[in-house]
């Protein structure tokens, strides 16, 4: 057995000179019935977004909304408990529970909860960091932050047929195809 077939594959890149064949070609997949590809391009491409999979935008209101809560009731506890259970002063007769007084403070520790939790909880939704990806292993796909396009099959795909997926990536003028490993 050669250690090329040995070799564990990620998946198979086709490397486009223009934007159009990446998108035709991720079209075509969309249409085959692939779901495990990606495009990589140095440009947004309106155009895949219907193709590409959906990510999880609700879950991430959701938990940022839950951070705003809990900031501020956090806030308005903290407050609380400091000027009326810890340290209370009776200045001028004013009650300690005020809580008019807290509201400034609770909205600020609300927002910084809410920006610090959902900046975390983006950052877990993208797997990021990542400092290591096999897409980077492509021949040339540092020119995908440059000046070309890139469609990544995953062979993790239950379609995934090698020859079929080169077949369609030549369909969409690949300039080159090549094999990623693991």
């Amino acid at each position: 057995m050669s250690e090329a077939a040995a070799t564990p594959i990620y998946g198979l890149v086709g490397e486009f000179a223009e934007a159009a064949g990446a998108i035709a070609t991720a079209r075509r997949l969309h249409h085959e019935g692939f779901r495990r590809f990606d495009v990589h391009s140095p440009l947004p491409l309106e155009e895949l977004e219907e193709i590409l999979p959906a990510r999880p935008r609700t879950w991430l209101a959701l938990i940022m909304f839950g951070g705003a809560l809990a900031g501020l009731g956090f806030g308005f506890l903290m407050q609380y408990a400091i000027a009326v259970i810890f340290y209370p002063l009776n200045i001028g007769g004013r009650p300690l529970d005020s809580w008019p007084a807290f509201v400034p403070s609770a909205w600020e520790i609300c927002a910084f909860a809410t920006v610090y939790i959902g900046f975390a909880a983006f950052l877990v939704f993208c797997r990021l960091p990542k400092p290591y990806h096999p897409i980077f292993n492509a021949p040339h796909f540092a020119r995908a932050s440059q000046d070309r396009s890139f469609v990544a099959v995953a062979a993790s795909d239950p379609l995934f047929d090698a020859e079929r997926v080169t077949a369609i990536l030549r369909e969409g003028r690949a300039a080159s195809i090549a094999e990623v490993p693991e």
